[in-house]
């Protein structure tokens, strides 16, 4: 049964934990020299800033989970491709691991929790009803959490922009938990969401330290754990998409990252600015500015999953529809279609200005 009074502790004890912690993470960082440098390719921060900040969500994260103590016939298995993916990425934030050193490390993760038989077994397909995949359902789980993993690490260009988003998708997910009373699900979104939270205040625009990829690989592994716990094993039509929704700005951008690579022949893990977080401050928006606004669109598509989760055949259909105007509206907003144009803002502005005209 729910107990509301543990959550609030929970969030409460990660949140404090990666609060605190932070400082003493950026001692560290800066002792090991683990530190993000500003470049031309990707990275326009002023000045060296401390990486390794994903520690401190790991150590808010174990804080709370120490005081919740969810159980789960896999989670010893969880636990050890946690700390896999949180390894991996504090080598990379050290030492700069090439680019298949990075993607050893995430199968080795993912392959830790499918070979101790978490595996997504089944989707529910529109028409078709439910498709058992047997022996594919290994190889879709494991390239769920490498996607899932890489889908945040990429989109952490800005302050406060991965952890946000990875509260916010968590948020949502914990909202469906508690909906379909998953308690694990529940105690594992409240803790990750706290950690998040804490380290934030470290975090957001202006940053005093970056999370690096121990941070960004080590959420992405959580969202597509959690998700595979709960969302993964909802039977409703549909369900099948609904991680996806969850992250769906991260995942938008990585397809639209790996499309432009392919077709400019370049290696997929090649960095650039081509973002949308790069794409909105190029369109005119402030580094602030383009962070709230994924904030707001990532809470957009949080709630439409959720509606999603409960919502009927024809419901999911309607909210399918708006989903896609949604990921037209900010791929607008970035410029990254048409070359810039924007006829599906302009035709609202239009509208809205009719309006206006007939009220006066």
């Amino acid at each position: 049964m729910f107990n509301i009074a543990d959550l609030v502790v929970a969030f409460i004890i990660s949140a404090l934990t990666a609060f605190i912690v932070t400082p003493l993470i950026k001692k560290l960082a800066f002792n090991v020299n683990a530190t993000d440098k500003p470049d031309n390719k990707r990275k326009n921060h002023d000045g060296i800033k401390a990486s390794l900040g994903g520690l401190s969500i790991f150590a808010g994260t174990i804080a709370g989970f120490l005081y919740l103590q969810p159980e789960h016939p896999q989670m010893m298995a969880i636990i050890l491709g946690a700390c896999i993916m949180l390894l991996t990425g504090i080598l990379d934030d050290i030492f700069d691991l090439k680019p298949y050193y990075k993607l050893a490390g995430q199968l080795a993760a993912a392959i830790t929790v499918v070979s101790a038989g978490l595996v997504i077994e089944k989707l529910t397909v529109p028409f078709f009803g439910t498709v058992y995949l047997d022996g594919i359902g290994y190889i879709i789980t494991i390239i769920w959490i490498v996607a899932a993993s890489n889908a945040i690490n990429l989109i952490d260009g800005l302050d406060g922009l991965a952890a946000g988003v990875s509260a916010i998708g968590l948020s949502s997910i914990l909202v469906m938990a508690i909906m379909d009373y998953r308690i694990v699900v529940a105690y594992l979104c409240i803790i990750l969401i706290g950690s998040c939270i804490g380290f934030l205040y470290h975090n957001f625009y202006p940053a005093k330290i970056f999370m690096g990829d121990t941070g960004a690989l080590f959420l992405g592994y959580s969202i597509a754990v959690v998700s595979m716990l709960g969302l993964f094993k909802n039977v409703a039509l549909f369900s099948f998409i609904i991680p996806i929704i969850v992250i769906a700005i991260p995942i938008f951008d990585t397809i639209l990252a790996i499309i432009r690579r392919t077709i400019n022949k370049q290696g997929i893990a090649t960095a650039d600015k081509k973002h949308i977080h790069y794409q909105l401050i190029k369109m005119g928006y402030s580094h602030k500015s383009a962070v709230l606004i994924i904030y707001g669109f990532s809470a957009f598509f949080g709630c439409m999953a959720i509606i999603f989760n409960s919502g009927t055949l024809q419901a999911s259909i309607i909210i399918f529809g708006v989903i896609i105007i949604g990921i037209q509206i900010i791929a607008e907003l970035a410029g990254i279609v048409m070359q810039g144009q924007q006829p599906l803002l302009d035709g609202m502005k239009k509208i809205i200005g009719i309006k206006k005209v007939d009220k006066s």
